[in-house]
């Protein structure tokens, strides 16, 4: 890679650690520490929401979900609206006027201690893996394009993410969000206009061929437990997972309680409910342009340029049969898109329907190539061969100018920065309110607990670099993380839910979280198999059904 991409890359980390370090002034107790004494603005608070969410396992992820499957993965956002909606006229309002740090408290208050820390054990346990996962997107990207070491790759994402969390807090997360998400939207616009300009053909004419191939389809409305991306799931799933991962994950209920007040909370989620599926759309539309450029330009056979070099050294002459078999199918792919935008701008409607037939038939047998070349790349290396992570980071290293791959790189970086020093905060005060002060040393300086917190911080660093290791190994990082939350999220929104309802009680409450986490898992692994978007809807109800049947003639809850 060129020097001038590295010096913008140098300089962004750079700014940011400093950035970090300088906003460590002031901030000599917990509430500063972990909420920012409550004074952040809305904007930047909605900022740090939706930058939290925006990590670099959208960047490189999503973007190749974009290219390889097209705009259907948007569904999954369909119930965020819903879910922001309905959080801001209940949990906000209720969690910001109680005064706590963790939203685990209220279940101590509502039911009893075992609840709460049941609960908060669960959020560690999904919040540290899913920080793992996104370090890995960017850790593995490098690994394999520049021949790091992935522990060194990892090391050097989490390591400056580790320093400024630690000695800045909530203030250096939330600023670095704000500054994150103005470097990710300009790189993402940037490509756009490179990838537009560069269309050998006009626009509607290339969206027309990338609309014969599915990806542009964004609605599903079919109705199955086993698909993942639909309307339905997104919509009734995807609420589910929205308002646990909005009104019961530390990560980001933590961003709320920093604003000023409970009208500046609710301001900082509707903007994600405004923005979040447009910005999701874009990026997504990113990864069908790259599409379309490598039908006009030829693509790699893998994307991965590790497994490349593994396979062309362990089997050379097959590998070099599906380079010519993939190579003619690619020639006949992009002579049937240009034949489709020829008869289009004759008005020749027939050649038109016959060049989509001859570019549908093409991309079959590119796509037959290529699956063929990543079963053999899965059999050479013993690792999973899924190359969608690579094909954004192989698309900005190969054809992007000189400065803008640095712009893209800093973005991947901004974002894994952002959102893993977000996660490592909340993951930091989960443990030290609703475990240490709560059992181990209840009164204390806040000298104490603050320096308690850093420890904490570091050491959750240390366990999501190891987790990522791990992670960069289980193919698609946007559906990883994606699945690692699931797995808990709808467990934990059953609690909560119960909670809200009277004559909901401790024991309950407590056994039927264990039921749904049980039930969840047997889903998970066969019991039957369910998409795992559908894993949140079983979880909720499953706590919600047995919390409530346990409960009927027990003891009142604690608060309740």
């Amino acid at each position: 890679m060129h020097w001038i991409n590295w010096v913008v890359v140098a300089a962004y980390i750079t700014y940011v650690v400093w950035d970090g370090l300088r906003r460590t002034k002031g901030t000599v107790n917990i509430e500063g520490y972990f909420l920012a004494n409550r004074n952040l603005p809305w904007w930047a608070v909605g900022l740090s929401v939706m930058a939290t969410q925006l990590s670099a396992v959208t960047l490189i992820g999503t973007t190749g979900q974009g290219a390889t499957d097209g705009l259907r993965f948007v569904q999954f956002y369909f119930g965020l609206p819903v879910a922001m909606v309905i959080l801001g006229v209940t949990l906000v309002p209720f969690l910001h006027g109680a005064k706590v740090y963790t939203a685990y408290e209220y279940l101590e208050r509502r039911f009893d201690a075992k609840t709460r820390s049941l609960t908060s054990f669960l959020f560690l346990m999904s919040r540290g893996m899913s920080a793992g996962t996104i370090i890995a997107a960017p850790a593995v990207v490098f690994s394999a394009i520049f021949g790091w070491d992935l522990t060194w790759s990892v090391a050097l994402i989490g390591g400056p993410t580790v320093l400024y969390t630690v000695l800045g807090g909530v203030q250096a997360v939330t600023w670095a969000d704000v500054k994150q998400m103005v470097v990710i939207v300009s790189a993402l616009a940037a490509i756009v206009i490179v990838l537009l300009l560069r269309m050998p053909i006009p626009v509607d004419d290339a969206l027309r061929v990338a609309g014969a191939t599915g990806r542009l389809q964004v609605f599903d409305f079919s109705f199955s437990f086993t698909e993942t991306y639909t309307f339905w799931s997104g919509v009734l799933g995807g609420t589910f997972l929205m308002l646990s991962y909005f009104g019961t994950d530390q990560s980001q209920v933590q961003r709320y309680l920093t604003a000023r007040s409970v009208d500046e909370a609710r301001s900082s989620l509707l903007m994600s409910a405004y923005w979040k599926i447009p910005l999701q759309a874009l990026v997504l539309l990113v990864g069908v342009l790259v599409f379309l450029f490598y039908t006009f330009q030829a693509p790699p056979l893998l994307y991965n340029p590790a497994h490349e070099q593994q396979v062309r050294a362990a089997a050379p002459m097959e590998y070099q049969a599906l380079e010519q078999q993939y190579a003619a199918a690619g020639t006949a792919r992009e002579q049937a898109a240009r034949n489709v935008s020829a008869s289009r701008q004759a008005g020749d409607a027939a050649g038109e329907a016959r060049a989509l037939d001859a570019f549908r038939a093409a991309e079959a047998t590119v796509t037959a190539v290529r699956t063929e070349a990543l079963d053999k790349a899965a059999t050479v290396t013993g690792q999973s061969s899924r190359d969608v992570n690579y094909i954004i980071p192989r698309f900005v290293l190969d054809h992007l100018p000189v400065g803008l791959a640095g712009v893209f790189l800093a973005a991947v970086l901004a974002a894994a920065m952002s959102s893993i020093a977000a996660e490592l905060n909340s993951l930091s005060t989960a443990t030290v309110v609703d475990f240490y002060q709560r059992w181990v040393r209840p009164v204390g300086s806040d000298a104490h607990f603050l320096t308690v917190s850093k420890v904490a911080t570091a050491i959750w660093g240390l366990f999501a670099c190891i987790v990522a290791t791990y992670a960069a190994t289980l193919g698609s990082l946007i559906e990883v993380v994606n699945r690692f939350g699931s797995f808990f999220y709808g467990s934990i929104l059953g609690v909560f839910l119960l909670a809200m309802i009277p004559r909901a009680r401790a024991l309950g409450a407590f056994v039927g979280l264990i039921a749904g986490m049980g039930t969840v898992a047997a889903v998970s692994f066969g019991a039957p198999t369910v998409s795992f978007l559908w894993h949140n809807v079983i979880g909720a109800v499953t706590v919600v059904v047995v919390g409530l049947a346990l409960s009927r003639g027990s003891a009142p809850s604690q608060g309740s």
